[in-house]
């Protein structure tokens, strides 16, 4: 499976790299890593979870650490095949950092699965597209924003059970104590 996106982030090349180069960050704004601890010497293992359960763990090592670009592949033997780079440069303008995320990996799930989980909206494209958002926000305001109306952030699978908005009922208003 393949994903690929960018987005553009109000903050110098150098902090962007900064933070992304801790990669115990993406926990705080990739939904399905449970955590990303170092093991030293370039090596990083990760913790993947889905629904809040843990799901995998894999080892990646850096191939490239630059101020302009990450690279990483799995270690052999990992449960995990993947591999991908981050990409930091001036955006245009002086309008702060482009970051382009390309990433690989090997999955055993059949086509079946693979089609549920894009209806889910937990297709790595559209997972990484978000991840990315997430990113921006964390950066730029300090934390990822959500509003009431999805505290979860966008999930497909939490859209199919919602219901059209109705006024409130009388006892609802009354229980309220709102004025008519």
């Amino acid at each position: 499976m393949h994903g690929k996106t960018a987005v553009t982030v109000n903050r110098p090349p150098a902090e962007v790299y900064q933070y992304w180069h801790d990669f115990a960050h993406l926990a705080d704004f990739m939904t399905n890593v449970g955590s990303v601890e170092d093991r030293g010497g370039g090596r990083w293992h990760w913790r993947s979870k889905a629904r809040d359960e843990e799901v995998a763990e894999w080892d990646i090592e850096i191939v490239t650490d630059e101020a302009a670009v990450i690279a990483w592949r799995s270690v052999a033997g990992s449960d995990v095949a993947s591999e991908g780079t981050v990409r930091f440069a001036p955006a245009p303008g002086d309008r702060g950092t482009e970051v382009v995320v390309e990433v690989d990996y090997q999955s055993s799930e059949p086509k079946v699965a693979s089609l549920v989980k894009k209806l889910r909206g937990d297709e790595p494209g559209m997972q990484l597209k978000e991840d990315l958002r997430r990113f921006k926000q964390v950066l730029e305001a300090g934390e990822v924003l959500r509003s009431d109306g999805s505290p979860e952030g966008p999930d497909s699978w939490r859209l199919l059970h919602q219901r059209p908005a109705r006024p409130l009922s009388d006892a609802e208003l009354d229980e309220l104590g709102a004025l008519r």
